[in-house]
């Protein structure tokens, strides 16, 4: 398994070509010199609306051609491309871990890496926060004391 510390990738991060991010977006797998970025792209701050973006450019097509050619009032298709967008935005929320995982799965990590390394992150950052109000409480209550002594 390869190990991967919060902030430090494990590998280098390649972003990849437009067109490769297009294929990647449509689910399609990216070379190994990728690796790293799949891992950054699933385990950073954003990867949630990283994956609505990504969701949003598979439907592009489909949502393209139900407006091109659906035979009825503008209306109507403006609906249906919004009834669309809204249930494949639910479903793409709901199964957003699983989805997220796959593609690091196709990277060739172990299932699960996305997660973990989500899961470290989260904590080293209610650790920073814990000690930023820490400190922040004990300069206070400093000043109240200088406060009351004088």
């Amino acid at each position: 398994m390869t190990t991967v510390e919060p902030g430090q990738p494990a590998e280098p991060v390649v972003r990849p070509a437009p067109h490769r991010w297009i294929w990647y977006a449509m689910g399609g797998g990216l070379p190994a010199r990728h690796r790293g970025w799949v891992l950054y792209d699933t385990t950073t701050r954003t990867w949630a609306v990283r994956h609505a973006l990504r969701m949003l450019v598979q439907l592009a097509i489909p949502i393209a051609l139900l407006l091109a050619f659906l035979p009825a009032a503008w209306g109507l298709r403006l609906a249906c491309a919004g009834g669309g967008l809204a249930l494949a935005l639910f479903y793409s929320v709901a199964y957003m871990p699983e989805a997220v995982e796959n593609r690091v799965v196709k990277a060739g990590y172990p299932a699960g890496t996305a997660t973990q390394v989500r899961d470290r992150a989260n904590l080293v950052r209610e650790q920073q926060e814990s000690e930023r109000k820490r400190a922040a409480n004990a300069k206070r209550a400093a000043r109240y004391r200088d406060r009351t002594q004088h």
